[in-house]
């Protein structure tokens, strides 16, 4: 079926009669040559929107949210460098044609309907979604729909020059500028506030912060009308954000208006708005049935504001074109591309489990094959003095901001302050402000720039003050940083270490936003490690380990560490001094378990402030000549299954010891993995209750206990459970 918008183009042009006299005007003091390479890249990215119709219709097509209105923004990569690194918005196909336009490679009309039909040969993401990205354009893949990228745009814009600060190879050139599109809807979203925020927050402290944020504005997210005049009401004044707008239905302004943004920004080094006024042509998406929620005045009102329209007129006002020549330019960019459809339509698509999840397996792979060979390379330094938990992070960090000059530690209270319970303490004086510093209280933004930087040739190892702030950002490693390595079948990586401080057991202190003992949001995250140290030996060698995953992988680690135990000293009496450990260099490959001991008759299987407690437990254990051995799982993702199978069937008996909730814990990926690999034996769990955490003595009331420990061992030994 013909689209309106197709025909009203197409009639329109066709009554238009070449001018007697060509407007000199007409081009704002723009080359035609500009003009016409824009049109081109403006008239594929409209036959792509059709043609993505097209193929919907014959059931080949999986993905319609289309650039058509949009096309303007075209002119924004025309007025930039193929070396600024971009994050598009999903309507910015103009954008993407553009830039490809300027550097010699593969067809990019035929790269985007490689995406659309989900074929393994589409060069970014090999068929795992459509996405506008290229690494030889410097375009980082995008799948956001909420603006969840401009926090990582802030991040690259912050690294450009950092980088260089700290002597470090960055994959963007020193005067580079970063981009990132957005739409207006989106620009309502808390991620792009804090992100806009941030930059201006940066910007405002006389640091480099060369972004450029689009947004592209058509008035519209989906079926809810922007406020009009919105978004000029909020960005157009604000201090520290140098505002541009322009009318995306006259080419010739917004390449003059985009090349005066993008020049305050490349030699400011500061933020700017460009506030792109766009229309949405052909609805939301392909399943979008507009006429439910638009008058069809208010469609058809659009059509004249049609940024393809705009570009044909002017051309034809300026005597560039003829209206026959628009219509053959525009006809034979049809036959192009429908022609580039038939071809790739039936292509092979990813057919087996293995074949999709190839970027997730193979980034696995080598962070374990890289964390197994540092662990065969660990020197053996000798008598070590014993330390404590927090004492074995603070030295393990100082030995990796000396080995590696890219490490950023940064963070809320991470500085001067050395962390809420000194685990930073010290690192800023030896390291420098550059490397080791205070962010803005808003975990967005310390994410956000963490996944900047892993993109731009450095290593942050960022902080999360208390597991409960992560909840505030979870979608930062989520949607943004798990997913990069899967969308862009590893071309783009995000490698960076994520300390969070957590769980239970700080004796009441806090209440809940202190005492947090839910990881359900990360457990299950693809292409994310989860390390859960408990003794300060195995606490740095995992963190080293995290390292090396991350600069050899390139993955998002996140690396849990218990509150109670930073400073504990003693495991069974006050001064035994038991819980103390040497560092002795040592690397823990990834999903190896550590096991205490070789009773015979159970097997408890735990982690975090859990093997502390289950040793405690173990040795009253043996006083009723039950003998039990405790191991401590330490990577939550992945599980150490091979560990975990070997020491279940040497005691036929397993008991879990889950400090976590029993509703969404750690408990219930254990039990089942046992379960799904044969484990046949006895089988218990003990977990905390499915409560929040109170203030003060209440807060042992639902946190598992060693008291409810010991009783479930003993019943599962003597049968009872």
């Amino acid at each position: 079926m013909a689209e309106p918008i197709d025909e009203y183009f197409t009639t329109t042009v066709a009554s238009l009669a070449a001018p007697d006299h060509t407007d000199a005007d007409a081009l704002q003091g723009v080359s035609a040559r500009r003009c016409l390479d824009v049109f081109d890249a403006q008239l594929g990215s409209r036959h792509l929107d059709l043609a993505a119709r097209w193929l919907r219709a014959q059931g080949k097509g999986f993905y319609t949210i289309g650039s058509s209105g949009h096309e303007s923004n075209a002119a924004v990569a025309a007025a930039l460098r193929s070396t600024d690194p971009a994050l598009l918005h999903y309507r910015s196909g103009g954008f993407f044609l553009a830039r490809a336009a300027q550097v010699d490679g593969s067809d990019p009309l035929r790269d985007v309907l490689l995406g659309l039909v989900a074929a393994t040969e589409e060069p970014i993401s090999g068929g795992r979604h459509k996405v506008f990205g290229r690494h030889d354009l410097a375009v980082i893949p995008q799948t956001s729909t909420i603006a969840s990228h401009l926090p990582r745009a802030v991040g690259v814009a912050f690294s450009i020059a950092r980088a260089r600060k700290l002597g470090v190879d960055c994959p963007w050139p020193a005067d580079a500028l970063a981009v990132c599109s957005f739409g207006d809807a989106s620009a309502n979203h808390s991620t792009a506030v804090g992100a806009l925020n941030a930059a201006m927050h940066t910007a405002y402290q006389g640091m480099p912060m060369p972004l450029l944020f689009l947004c592209e504005d058509n008035g519209i997210g989906i079926s809810v009308k922007t406020p009009q005049g919105w978004i000029a009401r909020t960005y157009g004044d604000r201090a520290g954000l140098r505002y541009f707008p322009a009318d995306g239905a006259n080419l010739p302004e917004v390449l003059t208006v985009a090349a005066q943004a993008a020049e305050y920004v490349r030699t400011q080094r500061r933020p700017a708005f460009l506030h792109l006024r766009t229309v949405r042509l052909m609805g939301h998406a392909g399943s979008d049935y507009e006429p439910g929620y638009r008058k069809g005045d208010e469609i058809t009102a659009d059509y004249g504001r049609d940024p393809v329209l705009g570009t044909a007129r002017t051309l034809i006002a300026a005597g560039v074109l003829s209206p026959q020549q628009v219509l053959d330019a525009y006809e034979a960019k049809r036959a192009t591309v429908l022609a580039l459809a038939a071809e790739v339509v039936d292509l092979a698509q990813l057919d087996s489990p293995r074949a999709v999840m190839t970027p997730l397996r193979d980034a696995l792979d080598d962070a374990v094959r890289a964390t197994e060979s540092a662990a065969q390379a660990a020197p053996d330094p000798g008598d070590v003095a014993p330390i404590t938990l927090a004492q074995a992070i603070n030295r393990a960090l100082q030995a990796v901001l000396a080995e590696h000059p890219g490490t950023m530690i940064f963070g809320e209270d991470v500085a001067r302050k050395g962390g809420v319970y000194g685990v930073t303490r010290g690192l800023q004086a030896k390291a420098g402000s550059a490397r080791v510093f205070d962010t803005l209280l808003d975990e967005q933004s310390i994410l956000g720039l963490a996944l900047g930087a892993g993109v731009s040739g450095l290593l942050p190892i960022p902080e999360i003050q208390y597991l409960a702030y992560l909840h505030n950002a979870a979608d930062q490693i989520r949607g943004e940083g798990a997913t990069l390595q899967f969308f862009s079948d590893r071309q783009y990586r995000n490698p960076m270490v994520v300390r969070i401080a957590g769980y239970g057991y700080q004796k009441g202190f806090g209440g809940h936003f202190h005492n947090d003992n839910s990881i359900t949001a990360i457990r299950d995250l693809p292409g994310v490690i989860v390390a859960s140290p408990a003794r300060p030996d195995d606490a740095a060698a995992m963190l080293r380990s995290c390292v090396a995953a991350a600069r050899a992988a390139g993955l998002v680690c996140l690396f849990l560490e218990p509150i109670a135990l930073y400073h504990t000293r003693d495991l069974y009496e006050d001064g035994d001094d038991l819980w103390l450990a040497s560092d002795t260099g040592a690397v823990v490959p990834v999903g190896r378990a550590r096991t205490y001991g070789d009773g015979c008759d159970l097997t408890i299987l735990t982690f975090g402030n859990g093997v502390r407690m289950s040793l405690r437990v173990a040795r009253r254990l043996a006083a009723r000549d039950i003998a039990a051995r405790v191991v401590d799982l330490r990577w939550l993702s992945p599980l150490p299954l091979a560990d975990m199978l070997a020491e279940a069937q040497s005691t036929g008996r397993v008991l879990v010891v889950d400090e976590t909730r029993a509703s969404g814990g750690v408990s219930e990926g254990v039990l089942t993995a046992l379960i799904d690999h044969g484990y046949a034996g006895a089988l218990a769990r003990v977990a905390s209750q499915d409560s929040f955490i109170p203030l003060g003595d209440a807060a042992l009331q639902v946190l598992l206990s060693e008291d409810t420990i010991e009783t479930a061992a003993i019943s599962l030994v003597s049968g009872r459970s």
